[in-house]
């Protein structure tokens, strides 16, 4: 098991053909693009309008760059603000998986991630350490509490709700669900990275191949180190070695995964997490937390959540590069 390194996910369409009716939609959505591959009679029209309906819905409900969602409206201080069925169930993914991880995945770091640069207000100017206790005493997930009626009570007015770490996953989901409620059991998903897919690929009567993608200096360059087959499940990755700010004035790296106990933006032992899950959003959640627990608190997660499979990389004490695999994935990369 020679492969180490951070990576991301590529889709590998195989034996793809006109007589395999499959179609293939593509678009952008939560700040990035999507690509879909289905099998059925289905007009592209009609399932393009369905999936867009359903990024419309996620964004109104949960998406902090639309002014008037209904996150942007709590985050305001609009408290008397009625959220929906997505807002409830983002909420309720982001509590279990907030309560397994002892607090390490937590939705409220959205006011350090701006601070640090990684959301869409401007970063301070200071990151001192007395500017990051008055931001990080008004971090936490667990004072936030959703009411019977459907509103939000928070500690502070200033305590900031970001589902970013989840909500695209979400999002993932209710695509599926969609192209599902149409009656399609052959199909993948793929948005800016992230994967669900059901069924088979048609044509060549396999599961859908998904490639693995090995780090490299160069940004624009993609190699795909290993592949693997998923059928009837999702798959969420995190990674650093892309996703980072330096601080002009001090040269400083923070990356974008920000530990919600300590509130720092600094790279753990690991570099980069794989999830395979039922859902995207377990994936996706599951896959940010581990980036800020390091590798023994991942591990001792895992011990607990058995549904999981996942394919980590780390530094170890050597500061040697190394990676770990659960057993049912690593026998799935043939190794």
């Amino acid at each position: 098991m020679r492969y180490v390194g951070a990576f991301l996910l590529l889709v590998l369409c195989l034996g793809c053909g006109a007589e395999s009716e499959m179609q293939i939609i593509q678009g952008q959505a939560f700040g990035t693009t999507y690509n879909i591959q289905y099998y059925s009679g289905h007009q592209v029209d009609q399932v393009t309008n369905g999936i867009e309906d359903v990024v419309t819905q996620v964004n109104a409900s949960i998406s902090t760059y639309q002014p008037n969602s209904l996150i942007s409206a709590i985050n305001r201080g609009e408290l008397d603000t009625e959220v929906d069925s997505i807002f409830v169930a983002v909420y309720e993914w982001s509590k279990r998986v907030h309560q397994t991880t002892k607090g390490y995945f937590d939705p409220t770091v959205g006011i350090l991630r701006n601070a640090y640069g990684f959301g869409q207000d401007k970063p301070l100017e200071s990151l001192s350490s007395d500017a990051l206790d008055s931001l990080c005493i008004r971090v936490g997930f667990a004072q936030v509490d959703l009411l019977s009626n459907g509103r939000i009570v928070k500690p502070y007015p200033e305590t900031y709700l970001d589902f970013n770490a989840i909500g695209k996953g979400y999002g993932i989901d209710l695509m599926g669900a969609y192209l599902e409620s149409l009656g399609v059991t052959d199909y993948l998903i793929e948005l800016g990275g992230e994967i669900r897919v059901k069924g088979f690929n048609v044509v060549k009567q396999k599961p859908w191949t998904i490639g693995i993608e090995a780090p490299s200096e160069d940004q624009n360059e993609r190699i795909i180190a290993k592949t693997i087959a998923l059928e009837n499940q999702s798959m969420a990755s995190s990674g650093n070695y892309r996703k980072f700010r330096v601080d002009e004035k001090t040269g400083k790296r923070f990356v974008h995964t920000i530990n919600p106990l300590d509130c720092t933006a600094q790279q753990s032992n690991v570099t980069s997490a794989t999830v395979l899950a039922s859902t995207c959003a377990e994936a996706d959640a599951y896959a940010t937390a581990f980036m800020a627990m390091g590798l023994e608190r991942s591990l001792q997660v895992l011990e607990t959540q058995k549904q999981l499979s996942v394919y980590l990389t780390y530094i170890d004490q050597q500061q040697v590069t190394r990676w770990y695999a659960s057993s049912s994935l690593a026998k799935r990369l043939g190794e």
